[in-house]
């Protein structure tokens, strides 16, 4: 997997992992630098079975995903890959040891040759953003310093619109097509629904539509207004870090436990749902972290795992009777009925609802 010193004109970028979060500025940064950026699939039983097929079964979902997204690269006829090393996002702010692998796990598990481009970011050794992006530059055959610059500076600006537009509250995929087509549109939208609840997750976990489920999708079908990491600016998610006496140890700890506390400390939600890739360490240490502070709050938590083997229909179940009780104690809180008196009709039921803001 050496790299020659050519100037590579196509570079493949697996749609998993930091792609979610991150994408509009290595779309942003690579298209600067005249580099044609070609993404895999999206996530399919197929490119999950692939990924199966070159790691260890107990292999967490992500990882796995990853894998059989870097094959469907490959079988497009993509060479030049790019597979950062994230290790820490602060100092002793780490990601997980198979993130912060990642080019280590694809090197030793995928045997057809291919060029790794492998830039490290690492806060706690001192490694951090521009020589970051220098080195993927380098790594390229780009050694022109003012471009660089240059891509640094477009890759920015994709990345805030993308998230200005997301944190307005347009939904992630609109915010990031428009964000890729150099459209920037801030509307504040907020929508009023009879419950409302956050999700705690990854992003990889929770905007691919595989891996979720389609779980946003679910849940406003349901009539429930979904709040995300994205609708949340990061020094916010900080403070509400500190007010809760928490400390981040880990590099997407403001994903979870941080958005769900910005969401119990402004008492804007009924209820918490937390979305885990089944036997993450990590993620079953934040969710515990949070549970005992929505408990607290008297905010119910639904923990939700999945694997490549979790099925809709308990899934959905699961959603729906999480809803009914979240829209049950909301009623109960309103209205003063308690639950075994609950035998309104219909159109009672329906008065109560509009009466909810």
């Amino acid at each position: 997997m050496t790299l020659d010193n050519r100037k590579i004109k196509k570079i493949g970028i697996p749609r998993a992992i930091s792609y979610y979060t991150n994408y509009p500025f290595y779309y942003g940064f690579f298209n600067a630098l005249g580099v044609e950026v070609v993404l895999s699939d999206k996530t399919t039983a197929e490119i999950i079975k692939n990924g199966n097929k070159h790691v260890a079964s107990e292999t967490c979902l992500p990882i796995k995903v990853f894998v059989g997204h870097v094959v469907n690269l490959l079988e497009k006829g993509i060479t030049d890959i790019f597979i950062p090393s994230i290790q820490s996002t602060g100092y002793k702010i780490n990601n997980c040891s198979k993130i912060r692998g990642l080019p280590e796990i694809i090197r030793n598990v995928i045997d057809k040759p291919f060029n790794m481009i492998e830039p490290t970011f690492d806060k706690t050794e001192k490694l951090g953003f521009k020589q970051f992006w220098f080195e993927s530059a380098k790594s390229l055959g780009i050694t022109d310093k003012k471009l660089i610059k240059q891509a640094i500076e477009a890759g920015w600006e994709c990345y805030d619109n993308f998230r200005m537009m997301a944190e307005s509250g347009i939904n992630y995929t609109t915010a990031l097509n428009n964000a890729l087509n150099g459209i920037c549109e801030k509307r504040n939208i907020e929508l009023v629904k009879p419950i409302s609840v956050v999700i705690m997750a990854h992003g990889y976990n929770l905007f691919d539509e595989r891996i979720s489920l389609n779980l946003i999708k679910k849940l406003e079908k349901m009539d429930i207004k979904v709040y995300t990491s994205l609708n949340i600016q990061r020094e916010d998610a900080i403070k509400a870090l500190n007010e809760l006496d928490e400390t981040q140890y880990w590099a997407n700890e403001l994903d979870l436990t941080a958005t769900a506390a910005h969401y119990l400390i402004k008492n804007k939600i009924d209820g918490i749902i937390a979305l885990s890739a089944f036997g993450c360490g990590p993620d079953s240490l934040m969710v515990d972290e949070i549970e005992h502070h929505a408990k607290y709050f008297g905010v119910p938590l639904l923990h939700l795992n999945t694997d490549e083997h979790t099925g809709e229909a308990g899934f959905i179940t699961r959603l729906e009777a999480f809803a009914d009780m979240l829209l049950r104690k909301k009623r109960q809180k309103l209205k003063n009925i308690e639950p075994e008196k609950d035998d309104l009709s219909q159109t009672e039921k329906q008065k109560i609802l509009l009466s909810i803001k």
